[in-house]
């Protein structure tokens, strides 16, 4: 029994060693890539930078300077940082009130935000835009308005399972030592919420850094994100700078790397609560 553990466990090892260098390929070409001339990426995309292919930094500098990367940049950290805390901060009070508070309404409304986790984007990306443009919401500060809206089906549902898992008793002794009910969410809730508020952070920091085509709908190139801003590198006649882009891509991904990997350890714990007591 235990050699068949082994050749078991043995084979699993394998298995994912596999899948997990499938899935980091990828951004090894990128980064590999992003030291070549750009007549060399299409020719021999998987091969490492020789003297004849490497560039230094040139596609680095060059990117940043063709796409104005520092610009855009803080456009996109801006509306990510104030998307996913309106996101956390005001999902996470809805699922608190949805769990605690009995009754038909807030079960409708419980079933609404899953509901809204079905509807395609693609249903009504044209509406919202139209919407988003009559409302005055196509600007850097409307669209935290409407990721608010779109990220708001799948973190409720994520709070409304952790919060289940929370005793209602530790909020009725802050009740009777005199917390108001938004002393209790603030000082006795929230915190407890951490795990969970992390998880929902990182998934929509992901999702919103790296969105493309809801910023290019609401806000176009005025204000351009990294995305938009890298699409840019595209030149007439389907020219593109592969050099530039795979140089952009790398710059992009470095943020969003840092960020799960300081709040990975989260992840796990947050979604396994919610799951269980959901």
């Amino acid at each position: 029994m235990k050699t068949k553990s082994k050749v078991s466990n043995v084979i699993i090892f394998i298995f994912l060693t596999i899948l997990s260098i499938a899935f980091l390929a990828p951004i090894f070409i990128v980064i590999i890539n992003s030291f070549k001339g750009k007549f060399f990426i299409s020719d021999a995309p998987f091969v490492l930078p020789n003297k004849q292919t490497f560039v230094n930094f040139e596609n680095y500098t060059s990117g940043i300077e063709k796409t104005n990367f520092l610009h855009a940049t803080g456009w996109s950290l801006f509306i990510t940082v104030f998307s996913v805390l309106a996101i956390v901060l005001l999902t996470a009070m809805t699922a608190w009130y949805i769990t605690r508070v009995k009754s038909k309404f807030s079960n409708m409304l419980y079933y609404l935000f899953v509901f809204s986790m079905i509807v395609p984007f693609q249903m009504v990306m044209f509406t919202m835009t139209k919407v988003a443009n009559v409302m005055n919401l196509d600007n850097p500060v409307g669209i935290i308005v409407i990721y608010l809206g779109f990220g708001a089906g799948l973190s409720v549902f994520m709070f409304c399972g952790f919060v289940k898992s929370v005793p209602i008793e530790i909020e009725e002794a802050a009740m009777m030592d005199g917390c108001n009910p938004l002393r209790t969410y603030f000082f006795v809730v929230l915190p407890i919420l951490k795990p969970i508020s992390v998880t929902v952070a990182i998934l929509n920091v992901m999702w919103i850094w790296n969105d493309y085509l809801l910023p290019y709908l609401v806000i176009g190139s005025d204000y351009k994100t990294i995305p938009i801003a890298i699409q840019y590198l595209k030149g007439g006649y389907g020219s593109i700078d592969m050099g530039a882009m795979m140089a952009m891509l790398v710059l992009a991904i470095i943020p969003i790397v840092i960020f799960y990997l300081l709040c990975q350890k989260h992840i796990i714990e947050g979604v396994t609560s919610g799951a269980v007591k959901g």
